[in-house]
């Protein structure tokens, strides 16, 4: 099935397709990696909806991404709890080991780093998404095993592989 047709099927299992906006939005973002301005104007002529509509979802979710993101996606909450329990260090940690500001992306694609308002996960505070999964209780031992184990699932070499080898070029 092509995006359209997904679209159409998730919209007919509502009585108001305007109803169908998040779906169709996970389904297009699903086949676009992100949802540029043209995909949501797509989205919106599928649906038959006013184009404010896709936009505002679009843009007020953290779930969407209306500009590329790396392959894993690190959210990490800075929301009270998280905060209490320093995800603050944890953020420069981030920022640091994979040399980009919150916001950014790796050169190679492979991480976007961005900070959420609350993953209503608490009780694992600090806590980061990647994808669609919660990593919790996070300290920095545990951050540096969470990229390893991204990079390695991407064919990536890892930190411990890299910081083994030294320096570039010895």
């Amino acid at each position: 099935m092509n995006m359209r047709e997904k679209i159409e099927a998730a919209a007919a299992r509502y009585p108001d397709r305007r109803s169908a906006i998040m779906p169709a939005l996970l389904i297009a973002q699903k086949e676009h990696g992100h949802l540029p301005g043209p995909v949501l104007e797509e989205v919106s002529d599928i649906l038959g909806v006013e184009r404010v509509w896709v936009y505002e979802l679009a843009t007020f979710y953290t779930l969407f991404h209306t500009e590329p993101v790396g392959l894993f996606h690190l959210q990490l909450c800075d929301n009270l709890s998280c905060m209490l329990r320093r995800s603050e260090d944890l953020l420069r940690h981030l920022e640091t080991v994979l040399g980009i500001e919150k916001g950014g992306t790796t050169p190679d694609g492979l991480f976007t780093l961005s900070t959420v308002e609350c993953l209503g996960a608490c009780e694992m505070a600090p806590v980061m998404q990647v994808g669609d999964d919660y990593h919790g209780d996070l300290d920095i031992a545990r951050i540096d095993a969470l990229l390893d184990r991204l990079r390695a699932a991407a064919g990536q070499t890892t930190g411990a592989e890299l910081a083994a080898a030294g320096p570039p070029g010895e």
